[in-house]
C-alpha cells in the first residue's frame, strides 16, 4: 500500500495547536506502522520554527504570499504525487482546496480535518468571505470528502446543522507523551498559582478571567498568562489589569517543550475560559502534567466533572471566580489527587498512540 499524505499550510511551532497535533498524529502513525507523510511549506519568516524536521515531512519552498496562501510549489508536488489516501488539515487555504481537488482528479479517498473551522463563532469572523469561499469550491471539497474528521460530538453537530451528510469520524486530537514527563516534578511552593496557556486572542475570553481574578483578591496568590498572540489584544488585557488595579498577574510570553510542561506542573490549576474550543490542547497538556483544570462549557471537557479532575463551568466572571475559589479552598493533597485522575483520563482517551490507532482504523476502513 502506498503511504498516506497529510497536508497543512504551516508547521510553525507558534501557529497553534493545529500544527502540533498534525505533527504528533503523523509521528505516532509512523511509529505504529502506518506510513504517513506531511506536505507543508517551509517557514516564511526568520521568526518561524517548524515543530519537527523528520524525514516524513516534505516542506516546499515558501511561495504563499497571497491571503489564501496560494502555492505553486504545493500544487506541483501534489500533481506529481501518488498516495493511497489524502488527508488535509483545515479549510479556506489553497493547500486544503488543492488537496481535495487532486484527490477527486485521481479518484483517491480524501479526509478533511475541520479543526473547529466550521463552528458558528469561527464562521462569524470574516463571515461573508467564508460564505463566498464555500460557494466557490470549499463546500464541494467538504461534501465530496470520503470522510470528515472532527474532535468532539459538538463539532459534528455543527457540521450536520450546515446540511452536510457525508461520513464523519469523531477522533480526539493526539496528545504526545513527552519522554521527559516522568522527570518533571510538581514543585512545592507557598501560596496558590493559577494560569492560562495558549494564544492571546479574544476567543479565549481572558477578560472574564482577569475580572474574576481581580474580584477574588486571594492572599499569597498569582495568575500567570502564558503565551503570546495579537499585540493589540494583549495591550487591551494589560490595560484591564491596570484599570482593575491587580498586581499579581504576569504575562510570561510564549513557552514550548519541557519548559511548557514545567510551568504547567507548577500551577495549582489551569484556567481555560474560552468561548469555544473544538478540543483544547492546553487542557489535555495540563492534565497530563498533573494539574487540575477549570474549563468553560465552550470546550468539550465535561469529563473534568465526571472524572473529578477539574471544573467544567460557565465562562462568565462569576462562574470562573466561584471555580477558582473552590480550587483555592482545596488542600495540596486534594489537588494532587485531582491531577492524578486527570492524567489517567488523558492516557485513556487521547494519548497520541490511542488517537493514532483510531485514525489508522479509519484509514484502513476507507481503503477497504
Amino acid at each position: 500500500m502506498a503511504p498516506i499524505l497529510q497536508t497543512i499550510a504551516s508547521l510553525d511551532s507558534r501557529s497553534g495547536g493545529t500544527s502540533t497535533c498534525t505533527y504528533d498524529l503523523v509521528k505516532a502513525l509512523n511509529a505504529s506502522g502506518m506510513p504517513t507523510d506531511i506536505l507543508t511549506l517551509q517557514p516564511g519568516s526568520p521568526e518561524e520554527r517548524m515543530v519537527g524536521e523528520d524525514s516524513f515531512i516534505h516542506a516546499c519552498p515558501f511561495d504563499a504570499r497571497t491571503p489564501l496562501a496560494v502555492s505553486r510549489n504545493i500544487r506541483r508536488f501534489l500533481a506529481g504525487s501518488r498516495y493511497s489516501l489524502y488527508h488535509t488539515n483545515g479549510l479556506w487555504l489553497d493547500v486544503n482546496h488543492a488537496t481535495c481537488a487532486h484527490a477527486r482528479k485521481t479518484d483517491t479517498p480524501c479526509i478533511v480535518s475541520l479543526h473547529g473551522m466550521l463552528y458558528p463563532q469561527a464562521l462569524e469572523r470574516g463571515g461573508w468571505k467564508k460564505k463566498l469561499m464555500l460557494a466557490l469550491g470549499h463546500r464541494k471539497d467538504i461534501s465530496g470528502a470520503a470522510c470528515v474528521h472532527v474532535t468532539c460530538d459538538k463539532e459534528m453537530e455543527y457540521y450536520r446543522d450546515m446540511g452536510f451528510s457525508n461520513p464523519v469520524a469523531v477522533i480526539p486530537n493526539p496528545v504526545r507523551i513527552p519522554e521527559y514527563l516522568a522527570d518533571i516534578r510538581r514543585p512545592g511552593h507557598e501560596g496558590f498559582r493559577a494560569g492560562f496557556l495558549g494564544r492571546l486572542h479574544p476567543i479565549k475570553n481572558l477578560e472574564a478571567l482577569i475580572t474574576a481574578w481581580g474580584r477574588l483578591r486571594l492572599p499569597n496568590a498569582e495568575l500567570l498568562l502564558i503565551g503570546d498572540g495579537d499585540p493589540e489584544y494583549k495591550a487591551r488585557l494589560e490595560e484591564l489589569v491596570r484599570a482593575e488595579n491587580i498586581s499579581n498577574i504576569s504575562f510570561t510570553g510564549f513557552v514550548s517543550g519541557r519548559r511548557k510542561y514545567e510551568m504547567l506542573a507548577s500551577l495549582d490549576v489551569l484556567c481555560a475560559p474560552s468561548h469555544q474550543e473544538n478540543f483544547g490542547m492546553s487542557i489535555a497538556e495540563a492534565l497530563l502534567a498533573g494539574t487540575p483544570v477549570i474549563a468553560s462549557r465552550g470546550t468539550p471537557w465535561e469529563a473534568l466533572n465526571t472524572r473529578r479532575c477539574g471544573w467544567w463551568c460557565g465562562n462568565d466572571s462569576s462562574s470562573l471566580a466561584a471555580a477558582l475559589e473552590n480550587a483555592f479552598s482545596l488542600s495540596p493533597q486534594e489537588r494532587l489527587a485531582m491531577g492524578e485522575r486527570g492524567r489517567a483520563l488523558v492516557m485513556e482517551t487521547c494519548a497520541a498512540p490511542h488517537a493514532a490507532d483510531c485514525m489508522k482504523r479509519l484509514y484502513r476502513y476507507l481503503l477497504g
